[in-house]
Parts: structure tokens; sequence; C-alpha cells
């Protein structure tokens, strides 16, 4: 049976993922999940394919105390009450506006300092909006191994180049594609599968080092089919969205089933 192998989420958006042994999910994903982002000089969403070198700032997040810590490669620190704002937004996620406000303190003038930018921490006003298109995302290692193949390597391809929540092991490649519209029990929470992921140039990027080092999207058209948008269109498919039906926990080597 296929079961959970790796957890990935992260506090803020565009950093560094990190990689919990268990973590809760509710109607709306992870709860604290890319719960804060950063939006440039004139409030447009900033992501790693703008700012690749993001992805090397680790963050630790303590939703209790809300207390966050930015960690740059120098290791220095920003950090502090991430509970404290100081002016409201609307940012465009993607075609959907998300609501939030400003993070006072150090942190954007840590990270602008960093980036050579002008950049600014904000935090969503409701959990999950951070997310994407859907509030949770999976993917096999069968299906990476698979791509890691279709490309002509023989080293592992890192999946956390795809910053997915959930990576599976024990599956054929791209089985998790079947699970398209159908509930999946992952540990004690039940989701259902509701569509492939168009994926981007952040996937080309070597996660710990943001520098590209695997060509994903010359290489995924040459044996899969690409999603075909009403617009006209089309993305690049790797892993599946899910949405949650029933709450629980996932944890690392809970076993994943298809209902």
């Amino acid at each position: 049976m296929p079961k959970v192998a790796r957890l990935s989420v992260t506090p803020v958006k565009a950093l560094a993922l990190l990689h919990p042994e268990r973590v809760s999910v509710t109607e709306i994903g992870i709860p604290e999940n890319r719960l804060f982002y950063f939006v440039n000089e004139h409030g447009r969403l900033v992501n790693d394919k703008r700012a690749p070198m993001l992805m090397r700032v680790r963050p630790t997040y303590d939703p209790v105390t809300e207390w966050l810590e930015l960690r740059f490669p120098d290791g220095s620190i920003a950090a502090g009450d991430a509970s404290e704002v100081d002016g409201r937004l609307e940012t465009d996620f993607w075609g959907r506006s998300v609501a939030g406000h400003f993070v006072a303190g150090s942190f954007s003038d840590a990270i602008s300092r960093y980036i050579g930018e002008p950049l600014r921490l904000a935090r969503c006003d409701r959990l999950g909006d951070g997310s994407d298109m859907h509030h949770l995302s999976l993917v096999s290692f069968g299906s990476v191994r698979e791509l890691a193949r279709r490309g002509g390597t023989d080293r592992d391809i890192d999946a956390r180049r795809f910053r997915i929540n959930l990576e599976v092991d024990g599956c054929e490649p791209h089985e998790e594609d079947t699970w398209d519209g159908r509930r999946v029990r992952v540990g004690d929470t039940v989701v259902r599968v509701v569509g492939r992921i168009p994926r981007c140039a952040v996937t080309t990027l070597n996660p710990d080092t943001g520098i590209k080092d695997f060509d994903t999207l010359k290489v995924i058209p040459t044996y899969r089919q690409l999603i075909e948008y009403d617009d006209g269109g089309r993305g690049i498919p790797f892993g599946m969205y899910a949405e949650v039906e029933e709450p629980g926990t996932v944890g690392v080597g809970d076993p994943v089933e298809v209902l």
C-alpha cells in the first residue's frame, strides 16, 4: 500500500520548505502553511520564479506565540511577533484577491537587503488563503523517478522542487492521476483529488540553491498530455491538487488508500 514519505510546508510562501513528521489537516488544508507572503513595491506577489534566492531562507513559526524567525544563508536572523501589523492590502493570487495586512518589525528590511530590492512581508487575514488553486497537493515518488528517467539522468531529482504538501511512495509513475475525482484516505484524513497541477519555472530550480539544474518544463511535455484551459491556454501537469473532506492528521509513514 502507498504511504506518506514526506510532508512539506512553509509558513512563508516562497521560502525554504520544512518537513514535520506529522501535521493537523483542517477544511482549509494545513492551517499555517503559506500564511505569510511577500509583495514588491507595486504590491504584486513575489515568488521563487522572480526571486529564487528566497528558497534559501529558512522560516520557523510558532502559531501559539505568533513568533516568526527568518534565518538567512549567512546565519543572520530576523525575528519578532508576527501578529503586529501596520497596514491593510489586497493581493492578486493568480486571479484571486487575497485580503491581508503588512507585518511590522524587521522582516521586510531584512529580506529587502538580502534580495536587493524592496519587498514587504504580509500575512493572510484568513488561514488557507495563501494556497494556490486548492488547499492541498500530492505527488508520488514514482512520478518523480519517471521524470528523471525521461530526462535521461541516472541521478535522483529532489521532489521538493515541486513544493508539494504530501509526497507518497509505493505508487506506479503517475498513479496519482488516476485518483482524480476520487476520495483518498491519508492517515486519518480523507481528501478528494481535484485535478492536475500546472507547473511553472520554479520546478526547474534546485530546492536548496535556487539554481536551475533540471529542465522540468522541457521534459514533462515529451510524455505528458498538457492541460487545456477554457480560455485556450495550456499547462504542464505534474502532481495533483486535493481538497479536504474529513479533517484529521497526517504523518510520515501513514497509509494512503483510495476509497
